[in-house]
């Protein structure tokens, strides 16, 4: 048994994002690798009309789970579905559900997020900000809290030439603007935006720099960590090559030049593409929440990059 497995024994995890690309593969790969985990609590919510409970049923039947279901038939037994909406206030959870989570969970990981370049300020803030802070308040109330891990994003900080794995002063005070949109119209927020994100390109790398201060100011005894990953795209071998759920970034060009759709496209020779495969990804994330937890790291959140520089 590993140091990772160990760790992972007897532990109770909670998960935002689960239904997303990477929080797929990393329910799959720590149920597959850490098979003493004790049970995962999901936070889940309704969407196109079908209910949190149905959402992770079709999660857990889809092929990606093919090899956990050959090792551990009865998988499924430890996944707690739990209705909730990072929109709203308490993440949307029942008081009863707030309980169990305070009681039982002992590992964290903040998958969710809002990943949509174009989205608007307002609400990019509210999904990958004031959410946050949410998980953070809920975080300080658990009994038993080994580690929080929070997914950032590589870019959070692509406006510097030289990214080192600290947290960087924010481009603006988040609590500052977050009040101040509180009273702004969308025309307003809209108006204010380009200004606001400066030479970043997006309001999602924006409001993901702004989530890492909020997480190193608010969350100071707690044992945190970041993971930056970079582009991710399709798994590398684990648990499917090449498997992938979405044709976003990257994935939709390659798709489309394999079918002779795209021919040829505008490009910068001297770029550098850095593309993650989600296998890798997920390994950080799981190593990098026994790391901090075994060495309890609590004066500051430790930072983990993983690019295609750095493998």
């Amino acid at each position: 048994m590993t140091p990772i497995e160990e760790f992972y024994n007897g532990q109770t995890l909670l998960i935002t994002g689960a239904t997303g690309f990477i929080g797929k593969v990393l329910l799959e790969k720590i149920l597959r690798s850490c098979p003493g985990i004790d049970g995962v609590y999901l936070l889940v919510r309704p969407k196109w009309g079908r209910p949190t409970q149905e959402r992770v049923e079709q999660l857990v039947n889809c092929k990606l789970f093919d090899k956990l279901r050959q090792s551990q038939p009865n998988f499924a037994d430890k996944i707690h579905a739990i209705n909730s909406d990072l929109q709203h206030s308490k993440l949307g959870l029942s008081d009863e559900d707030i309980a169990t989570l305070r009681e039982k969970v002992t590992v964290v990981f903040h998958v969710a997020a809002t990943i949509k370049f174009d989205e608007k300020l307002g609400l990019s803030l509210k999904l990958n900000v004031v959410a946050t802070q949410e998980m953070l308040k809920l975080c300080k109330e658990m009994n038993s809290l080994k580690v929080f891990v929070h997914v950032s994003t590589a870019y959070a900080y692509c406006d510097r030439e030289h990214i080192e794995e600290v947290v960087y002063p924010p481009p603006v005070d988040p609590y500052k603007l977050l009040g101040a949109i509180e009273w702004m119209s969308e025309d307003m927020i809209s108006t204010i935006t380009p200004q606001m994100i400066g030479n970043r390109p997006n309001t999602y790398t924006f409001t993901k720099a702004l989530a890492e201060h909020v997480l190193v100011q608010e969350g100071k005894d707690l044992p945190l960590c970041i993971v930056r990953p970079s582009i991710v795209g399709a798994a590398w071998k684990d648990p499917i090559q090449g498997w992938i759920d979405n044709f976003n970034g990257p994935s939709g060009l390659f798709i489309a030049t394999g079918k002779g759709l795209l021919r040829s496209m505008k490009g910068d020779t001297e770029a550098i593409v850095d593309i993650s495969p989600v296998d890798y990804v997920v390994n950080m994330m799981i190593a990098a929440a026994w790391h901090t937890a075994v060495k309890k790291y609590v004066s500051v959140a430790s930072s983990y990059a993983l690019s295609t520089l750095s493998n």
